[in-house]
């Protein structure tokens, strides 16, 4: 019993008399910590990241380089029917391997263009074929004796874009797309990012909108040098754009900042767009850096996924001078 009595006692006195101080340290805790590092020497900022990627790739490392033997992967084939809608396809420059011409065709005003575009054009083989075969080819759609064959599109890895701003002297300037289906609204993007000096435009592999004859189309020829990367995961694909020293900003109608003089813009970035419906998905707006809306005093709640990216793309262009 006195032992357990002698064991309570120092117990007891270990809550009694002089406690250890803290040294110091909360005084020093107090003081200034100095100025502020500049953005590049701050850990985590998109301008480090920038910074690091740049050295990582004078050194010949990684890190926005191209990939040799990677690419996006590429489209299925696809056929144009009906007369008008080939006859479009031709005038607008869509790229076209075969036209296919039905055999013993009343051969009207605008089959007689087809052939003439095909021919003028060079590379586009001329095919005649009975009608039961471009029933077959065209799984029984209304072809008006006409079908032209779209040759698959070969995508550019995402990585791709990047490296080639950088091959060039320039800061790379891409656009995103998340969840737009309409290959419209994908060729109006295409065409914004050439006007405005870009360097492609990355599309998911799933649930998006390819590039079609009608994303050809509306491009209005841009299509032709401006490339379009696939991505079998878009949100991998933007963390390593961010990685890579790109700052990645998202269009969303509940930004915290506003498109006007955005600095983000005159560096290495990436703007995802959204679909007009449903906006940035979960996944993508949680991985974006920044998440920016466009002010619009008319008071519309949304626009289109080419119309959006060719006011930031605009905004971009003027800010780089």
């Amino acid at each position: 019993m006195a032992g357990n009595s002698q064991r309570r006692n120092r117990r007891t006195s270990n809550k009694k008399g002089a406690q250890v101080g803290s040294g110091g340290q909360r005084r020093r805790g107090l003081e200034g910590r100095g100025p502020t590092p500049p953005a590049e020497m701050r850990k985590g900022h998109a301008k480090q990241r920038a910074a690091q990627a740049k050295a990582r790739r004078a050194q010949g490392g990684g890190g926005g380089g191209r990939t040799q033997g990677r690419h996006g992967g590429k489209s299925p084939s696809e056929m144009v029917v009906g007369r008008n809608s080939v006859m479009e396809a031709l005038r607008e420059g869509v790229p076209a391997s075969t036209l296919y011409v039905q055999q013993f065709i009343d051969n009207d005003e605008r089959v007689r263009d087809a052939v003439r575009y095909a021919t003028e054009r060079g590379g586009i083989h001329l095919m005649e074929a009975p009608r039961p075969e471009l029933d077959r080819m065209t799984n029984g759609l209304n072809h008006q004796g006409v079908v032209l064959q779209i040759p698959p599109y070969e995508y550019a890895h995402p990585d791709d874009l990047p490296a080639a701003a950088y091959d060039d002297g320039e800061e790379p300037l891409i656009v995103a797309l998340d969840g737009v289906t309409d290959p419209r609204n994908l060729g109006a993007v295409i065409r914004s990012v050439a006007a405005f000096g870009g360097h492609g435009v990355v599309i998911p592999e799933r649930r998006a909108a390819g590039m079609t004859a009608g994303a050809w189309k509306t491009s209005a020829g841009a299509a032709a040098r401006t490339p379009v990367a696939r991505a079998s995961n878009l949100t991998r694909a933007l963390e390593s754009y961010q990685k890579a020293g790109l700052q990645v900003v998202g269009l969303a109608a509940d930004g915290d900042a506003t498109l006007h003089d955005l600095e983000a813009l005159e560096g290495p970035v990436v703007v995802v767009v959204g679909s007009e419906g449903k906006g940035l998905s979960r996944l993508v707006g949680e991985t974006c850096d920044l998440r920016v809306r466009i002010p619009m005093p008319g008071g519309s709640e949304s626009l289109n996924a080419g119309v959006a990216a060719g006011v930031v793309l605009y905004e971009a262009a003027r800010l780089r001078g």
